[in-house]
């Protein structure tokens, strides 16, 4: 047995075991889990064929430490939100579509069908969405995304051009990543999280640690040569520029413009070539962009034939009864998958999601100013890192098929957490406020600041 694997098991037993007591460290242990994929290391490879399912034990291990820790769980305003209530209604709509489409053939023998995977997405992300429910957990949340984005980015640096496909990176990371273009979209999604953690270091240290993961992701999104994951980066610059922070504006233009400067260095002439062949005029797309354009005409045609959807996972099967030549071909869009195989039903739910996060992003930022200083910078640092990482996906998912990938629906309801943790900071404040007038109205002071007695008494 290597150290690096009895490093693993200790770690993973200590964060399964900690998870009991503190449900928030099964959340970061699974994401861990999620995007690394231990099973597929060398190191953790022996423990998976003994049987061990890291995934399962975490989050068996959160379900537990959330029953056992429930009194002490503040869920805000509400124990479930609009946004996830929307949210299992799209869950209770793919098992209802499931139950009356045709069966789904052959593709999904060894992997689980989409109801199935997207029923324990929807389990492990309503957890995280009720155990993220202050700053600290928030801010270590996406201090795990940045460190396995680091350990993903070492890795793909790492790698002997020899292991590449047709020039690009393939096999990084877990089982949603194992495509370059699934990769490149989730690695530029980090980016912004990633910037957020250096712009609020205070240490040094921390900041050289986030350029470190900054720098590793950024050349991982380049070897991935993904046109998606270069329109998702693109638009998350746009977002970012819309989004900034009056008070953080001017380093954020500083930090892209260093991000502009660093990946221009970085590119490669397969990578220029690659994103040169983007174009809107039909004669001067590629065979693979004209095979996409036609791919989602069909998606059309297929819509239009069955508006409630083909089903979940039926893609496949279906496209080439409209298409033979493109017959086991993927749609190659998120939005396209989304709408043919759930229906009008689908999509609508769908965009609802992703309008309901925008709401839950703006009324945090705009409610920011009720707390303390440093409480409300922090909230805006997020609001900007969560607003413009789904910016990123959301454009990537342009191009990529991910409506049952993980890491998009994480993302999709971290809004969710943020608004919890921005409920909870607000609560603290007021009560702090309230028990510092009852403290000087016992000792007999009368003299208590005005804006302080209104903030108690809105309390």
């Amino acid at each position: 047995m290597s150290l690096k694997g009895l490093l693993f098991i200790g770690l993973f037993g200590l964060c399964a075991a900690a998870a009991l007591v503190f449900p928030h460290v099964g959340v970061y242990g699974y994401i861990v889990d999620y995007c690394i994929h231990p099973a597929s290391q060398w190191w953790g490879r022996p423990f998976a064929t003994m049987g061990f399912r890291f995934s399962f034990i975490l989050a068996l291990a959160t379900m537990i430490g959330m029953a056992l820790n429930w009194k002490h769980l503040r869920f805000g305003r509400s124990a479930l939100y609009p946004q996830e209530t929307t949210f299992i209604l799209f869950l209770g709509l793919i098992w209802f579509l499931t139950l009356i489409s045709p069966e789904t053939a052959g593709r999904y023998t060894t992997t689980d069908h989409p109801s199935v995977k997207f029923a324990k997405i929807a389990i492990f992300t309503l957890m995280m969405t009720h155990v993220i429910l202050d700053l600290k957990k928030l801010n270590g949340l996406f201090w795990v995304l940045s460190s396995t984005a680091l350990f993903l980015g070492i890795k793909a640096w790492s790698l002997p051009y020899g292991r590449f496909v047709r020039g690009r990176l393939e096999g990084i990371g877990g089982a949603d990543f194992s495509e370059a273009n699934f990769f490149g979209a989730f690695m530029a999604a980090m980016l912004p999280i990633i910037a957020v953690q250096f712009l609020s270091s205070k240490n040094w240290v921390v900041k050289l640690y986030a350029l470190a993961c900054g720098a590793f992701t950024a050349n991982a999104v380049i070897l991935c040569r993904s046109r998606g994951a270069f329109l998702g980066v693109a638009a998350g610059a746009l977002a970012a520029l819309f989004a900034a922070p009056k008070r953080h504006r001017k380093k954020i233009i500083v930090l892209l413009f260093v991000g502009l400067i660093g990946g221009v260095y970085l590119t490669d002439s397969i990578f220029i070539e690659r994103m040169l062949s983007i174009s809107f005029k039909q004669e001067e797309m590629d065979t693979s962009t004209l095979s996409r354009i036609e791919l989602w005409k069909a998606g059309a045609r297929m819509l239009a034939d069955n508006p409630l959807g083909i089903g979940p996972g039926n893609w496949y099967q279906t496209i080439g009864l409209y298409m033979p030549q493109y017959d086991g071909r993927d749609s190659h869009s998120t939005y396209v998958k989304c709408a043919v195989e759930l229906g009008i039903p689908g999509i609508l739910l769908f965009l609802l999601l992703i309008f309901q996060a925008y709401i839950n992003l703006r009324r945090v930022h705009n409610e920011a100013k009720k707390l303390p200083p440093r409480e409300a910078d922090d909230i805006t640092q997020y609001y900007f890192a969560v607003m413009v990482s789904l910016a990123v996906l959301l454009a990537c998912a342009l191009a990529i098929t991910m409506i049952y990938t993980e890491i998009v629906w994480i993302l999709l309801m971290l809004p969710v957490c943020l608004a919890r943790a921005f409920e909870n900071a607000l609560a603290d404040s007021q009560a702090a406020v309230k028990a510092e007038v009852e403290i000087k109205e016992t000792a007999g002071f009368t003299d208590a600041p005005c804006h302080v007695k209104e903030e108690a008494k809105t309390f």
